[in-house]
């Protein structure tokens, strides 16, 4: 049986040095040749030199980028479109301050920017891996690069993942480590910090490089015990290494850490998943030769330009050799030559450029083909003439493709939340700490709406102590004068039978409830036209909502609208107009309110 150390540099040896993957008859996949030309063209780098056979520069005229940005934008995910779904309508209350809590939290832990730079990376390369560990009791989201992450290309699952790590002595003294193992390997060997390829990053030779092994591997890796190698169970190890190119026996092999883990800390998300390959198609693979044919087409006409720009002269007499007509020759000077031997210029004129050109412009709309990136998606102004409804026809459609993507980026998003997040977050509610959000539109519409009852209770019990019982609308005046005084903002604590967030929360299952990623790639003009069309349509009679076909209507309408904008169950009907409670009894003059029980602790 292999022990640690083999099994990490056999995985790396059969990456960097295997054979490209057969996917099928005629197609093959590279996983790491691939990342390094996504990487080449994100940096707009040729991959075959910055030079051509002549020593003259190349230029490189990016088109992938602006296709990313595209993507980015319209496959954006954003800690908003994060929230709990109730299960039961008793549980609305508790969803939306669910919501909030977790939203706080993000913001804590700045989310937003994980956020971010997961749905780059998912951008660029079809595929990110996300890693979440706990940490001094904080869990650290973070996006691993492809340039060090040794996996499977073809199934990442269910394979080793081994995460190349480099660190200064000071930084990897601070690791929780082995302490003596840190100091060996500290005195062992220092290098420069290299890619998956093992090419150098940089001249820096201060850097420890480790391994952070994690896996389903054979329970002797731990034990030591030959009848534990049939026993498999989640594992983490960190190894140093140092080779020895002369004789791979004297390899320096030093064992940092090894131990059990919960679950595997790396989670793996695709914009469209592709079969039979760990690494999915991105913006820029999709481009690689819609790229590679705009840089030649733009090569092509640097060079006829660069030739047409030159003055070249000809002359069989033999005294103006060596002489340059820009340097030699004055304006208005009399060259005299020979008899018969007069000097002439060479015709550099290109013929070509409009052709030339037309190719490029041809490359490029494939491109554009190809990625789905199309003026209305990009915000190009369309040629002149264009009418306005066929733009946002076509901007409508073009957005089908992106709706996919974040669509499946809002599923892994919800495995991740389920996986990782939300068992964490359950251990965050152990304190009693009052909740300030800042809510907008329809959530603090809600929140006012839900909470109405018993922020009703509170203020009439304070006003009993007065032998005076408020009519309703007191109650209600009351507190809307408080939320006026607040404005946006609101403040939820637990009430005195709840000690804890996590006593408010008992009764509801947070496993259970759906995070509902909301839709942010619509056509806006047409919902708010489809909105006010039914808006001014119920205007002048709206008790026809009462009449249940009509209502069946509506609702058919604002489904077609979308879901996210607006929901049949958000359309309520007036309250009955409410008398005096005066000559009831303190219990008669709560249920005669219509409130319920205190506060964000009940509902």
């Amino acid at each position: 049986m292999d022990n640690i150390f083999q099994l990490v540099k056999r995985a790396e040896n059969n990456l960097i040095h295997g054979q490209p993957i057969k996917i099928g008859k005629y197609a093959t996949h590279d996983h790491t040749e691939k990342i390094s030309i996504i990487d080449a063209y994100i940096n707009s780098q040729h991959i075959s030199g910055k030079e051509d056979s002549l020593g003259r520069e190349k230029p490189f005229f990016n088109i992938v980028l602006m296709a990313a940005y595209s993507w980015y934008k319209t496959t954006d995910l954003d800690r908003k479109h994060i929230r709990f779904t109730p299960t039961s309508s008793k549980q609305r209350l508790k969803a939306l301050i669910a919501t909030i809590k977790l939203r706080n939290w993000m913001r804590d832990t700045d989310f937003g920017s994980f956020l971010n730079e997961w749905g780059w990376k998912a951008v660029l390369y079809g595929s990110v891996v996300s890693k979440f560990i706990e940490k001094n009791g904080e869990l650290i989201p973070s996006v691993i690069s492809w340039d060090r992450l040794i996996c499977d290309p073809v199934d990442f699952d269910n394979n080793i993942k081994v995460e190349k790590l480099y660190f200064t002595p000071a930084q990897l003294r601070q690791q929780p480590y082995d302490q003596d193992k840190i100091e060996e390997a500290i005195e062992k060997f220092g290098e420069n910090r290299e890619n998956i390829d093992n090419e150098n990053i940089d001249i820096k030779n201060e850097y420890i490089g480790i391994y952070e092994v994690h896996g389903n591997l054979p329970l002797s890796l731990l034990t030591g015990r030959e009848e534990d190698e049939t026993e498999y169970r989640q594992q983490m190890h960190v190894i140093f290494i140092q080779d020895n190119k002369k004789d791979e026996r004297k390899r320096i092999e030093i064992n940092l850490y090894s131990g059990r883990e919960a679950k595997d800390p790396y989670h793996i998300t695709h914009l469209i998943k592709q079969e039979g390959r760990t690494l999915s198609i991105g913006v820029v693979e999709s481009l690689f030769d819609s790229q590679w044919m705009v840089n030649h087409y733009a090569k092509q006409s640097q060079d006829q330009l660069d030739l047409a720009s030159k003055l070249i002269t000809q002359t069989s007499d033999p005294q103006f050799l060596g002489r340059n007509l820009l340097s030699n020759v004055e304006t208005g000077s009399v060259l005299i030559t020979k008899q018969d031997q007069p000097i002439g210029q060479v015709n550099t004129q290109s013929h070509d450029i409009p052709q030339i050109l037309s190719n490029l412009d041809l490359w490029k709309g494939i491109g554009r083909d190809i990625s789905g990136v199309h003026e209305a998606i990009t915000g190009k102004q369309p040629p002149s003439g264009t009418p306005y409804r066929l733009q946002a026809m076509l901007g409508q459609e073009a957005r089908g493709l992106f709706d996919i993507m974040r669509q499946n980026k809002g599923l892994y998003l919800k495995e991740m939340m389920r996986k990782y997040i939300l068992p964490y977050f359950k251990k965050t509610l152990k304190d009693t700490d009052e909740i300030v959000a800042f809510l907008d539109g329809e959530e603090l519409e809600q929140f006012d709406e839900l909470s109405l009852p018993g922020r009703i209770q509170q203020e009439l019990m304070a006003r009993l102590s007065s032998n005076h019982i408020p009519t309703r609308e007191e109650l209600m005046m009351s507190v809307e004068q408080q939320n006026n005084q607040l404005g946006n903002l609101r403040v939820v604590k637990p009430s005195d039978s709840d000690k804890t967030w996590a006593d408010y929360f008992k009764d509801l299952d947070m496993d259970a409830m759906e995070i509902e990623i909301t839709g942010e790639s619509r056509d806006k003009s047409a919902i708010m036209q489809s909105l006010s069309t039914l808006l001014q349509t119920i205007m002048p009679n709206p008790e026809a909502l009462s009449d249940p076909n009509i209502k069946k209507i509506v609702n058919k309408i604002i489904d077609e609208i979308g879901p996210g904008v607006l929901s049949p169950l958000q359309l309520s009907e007036a309250p009955p107009t409410q008398g005096t409670t005066g000559g009831k009894t303190p219990a008669e003059a709560l249920a005669g309110a219509g409130v319920g029980e205190v506060g964000a602790s009940k509902e």
